[in-house]
């Protein structure tokens, strides 16, 4: 079964750029790759598609990054989805709250696209 990654922004052009730098796996490891534009389509798409791993805007219309992290990680069916907070917010108590609410990591935009694929593929254990 082939592995899912959603990416939940509301930056189109941010969006583009983690597609692109994923695509990669979609390629080489049958990854599946879904997009939502705000927390509240977000949320729609991990309860019916249980992506393996999200990569979560904090700021976002409808519903922000943490509402959505703190629902996924407080029900039992989708606890084990592993959860990449991706934001401009850079302040430790930002990181600390996204941590403490089960977020695997945070980290902050601009980003890295090797290191995206890097944490992707640790992650995603491929």
């Amino acid at each position: 079964m082939p592995k899912k990654i959603l990416i939940v922004d509301d930056e189109v052009h941010i969006k583009m750029l983690l597609e692109q730098t994923l695509e990669e796996l979609e390629d080489d490891y049958d990854v599946v790759l879904l997009t939502a534009s705000d927390g509240e389509e977000g949320l729609a798409f991990i309860r019916s598609e249980h992506p393996d791993l999200i990569f979560l805007d904090i700021m976002m219309p409808k519903m922000n990054g943490y509402e959505v992290c703190r629902i996924v990680m407080d029900d039992p069916e989708l606890n084990d989805v592993k959860i990449i907070l991706l934001t401009a917010k850079g302040q430790e108590v930002d990181r600390k709250q996204g941590l403490e609410l089960g977020a695997k990591m945070y980290m902050t935009k601009p980003f890295d696209p090797d290191e995206i694929l890097k944490v992707s593929k640790e992650l995603l254990e491929l």
